[in-house]
């Protein structure tokens, strides 16, 4: 989680304003790719690792769809790109959960250190390959970066601590009330700066804003991953290397679906496509909602990960597009920025919110009890019967895991509505225009 909230006031800045976006990208693979986490002696020295790691990442990511806005011409060359950068997320996912299951078997620093041979290939490959974009002088809006970063910040622990403590405790209300308080002060100070890191003109035209929307909502459901790897590794007992085999199915269906937007989206146009994918990844979410302590992997997961794969695969490459579409040079930078840090804040978001939901349900076990349990079978169980208590410490974790995917139905719900309601099959008007 730390490594999230650097990015949220960096994202907006990496534009290519006071650097390219290509020198950014260059310079920050070292840092995101630093072997300094993997290394890290005590868990506070690790969380200042992962902040630093989310301060590169926040410069690189956004510097890499303003490249590809900038490189490729508005239109079907666009598309195919935005294509092939979805493909290649979902090849790096199914990397990233095969090898990390597989490398935290000998130790989960390896998890980081792996990364330092990808950042020098970038580095490497990036000079003589990316070109410079051109460079526009501009004030970083400190004030902008630090009261959102404090805000979500937060907000997320906010919602964290619900989970523990519940809806009552003092310091959840606080916090939760400040995290909305500075969010709001952010706001007022980007309609009001000269220079802001949030440009609110990005907002203006309601396609974008929809896209905007659905990207945020998209990125959120996404945690369901955490809850999901929970469910596998430890209702199914499955190992971290065969855990990340299990999610094989997703990134391989959401490959494909990536690889063929570009050509729906030129024939049916962005909104129908979004409303697919949102309407196969409602559908996901929906049947995760039955989880229970006798899924087996094959009937219970496999359908809504292929569902979920083809949802993602769909949806976030006509997003990207309707986000980039129709902007001035000067705006591709910020556009990119702030479609990267929706995604980030989304999924932190996400995992706050389902642990919330997860933490009570779990508190709240005692009123669910497995109903293939007869009365003697729980009294065995309450006093450390090793069978009956694993029965039922199963069936608790995939009560509270299907609880929390309810609040994954309600994000999905409204992307759907988002996509049908708000989209239209046109190209959104330039900011500011």
């Amino acid at each position: 989680m730390p490594t999230h909230w650097p990015s949220v006031g960096c994202c907006y800045w990496a534009d290519g304003r006071a650097t390219s976006s290509a020198g950014c990208g260059c310079s920050s693979a070292g840092w995101r790719c630093s072997p300094s986490p993997g290394l890290a002696p005590t868990a506070g020295a690790l969380v200042a690792a992962r902040a630093a790691q989310g301060v590169g990442a926040a410069f690189a990511a956004p510097a890499s769809l303003a490249l590809l806005a900038t490189t490729f011409t508005e239109g079907p060359e666009r598309q195919r790109a935005l294509g092939v950068f979805s493909m290649i997320a979902g090849l790096g996912l199914t990397l990233g959960l095969i090898l990390g299951g597989l490398l935290t078997t000998a130790s989960w620093r390896w998890v980081f250190v792996i990364n330092v041979p990808v950042g020098i290939a970038v580095i490497a490959l990036a000079r003589p390959f990316l070109t410079e974009t051109p460079r526009h002088p501009a004030q970083f809006d400190v004030t902008g970066a630090i009261v959102s970063t404090a805000g979500m910040t937060s907000l997320v622990y906010g919602f964290i601590r619900a989970a523990s403590d519940g809806w009552s405790d003092s310091l959840t209300v606080v916090t939760l009330a400040a995290g909305v308080g500075l969010l709001l002060g952010f706001l007022l100070i980007e309609a009001r700066a000269e220079q802001p890191i949030m440009p609110l003109r990005l907002f203006a035209e309601r396609l974008r804003a929809g896209a905007y929307t659905n990207m945020l909502l998209m990125s959120a459901a996404m945690g369901s991953f955490f809850f999901l790897s929970i469910f596998l590794q430890k209702v199914l007992d499955l190992s971290p290397l065969r855990t990340g085999l299990a999610f094989l199915p997703m990134p391989l269906v959401q490959f494909g679906g990536a690889r063929t937007a570009p050509k729906l989206v030129a024939r049916f146009g962005p909104k129908a496509i979004t409303a697919v994918g949102t309407a196969s990844a409602l559908v996901s979410a929906v049947w995760l909602t039955q989880l229970d302590g006798a899924s087996s992997y094959p009937g219970g997961v496999v359908g809504p990960l292929i569902l979920l794969g083809l949802g993602i695969g769909l949806a976030f490459m006509p997003l990207n597009m309707v986000i980039l579409a129709g902007l001035p040079l000067r705006d591709t930078g910020s556009a990119s920025g702030l479609l990267q840090c929706l995604q980030q804040i989304g999924l932190a978001v996400g995992i706050a919110v389902l642990t919330t939901v997860y933490g009570t349900s779990l508190r709240n076990s005692a009123d669910h009890p497995d109903a293939g349990l007869d009365p003697q079978a729980q009294v065995q169980a309450r006093v450390q019967v090793q069978v009956q208590v694993q029965v039922q410490v199963h069936h608790e974790l995939a009560h509270g895991i299907a609880t929390s995917f309810i609040v994954l139905v309600a994000f999905i719900a409204v992307a759907f509505v988002v996509a049908v309601f708000v989209f239209k099959n046109r190209r959104p008007a330039a900011a500011g225009a």
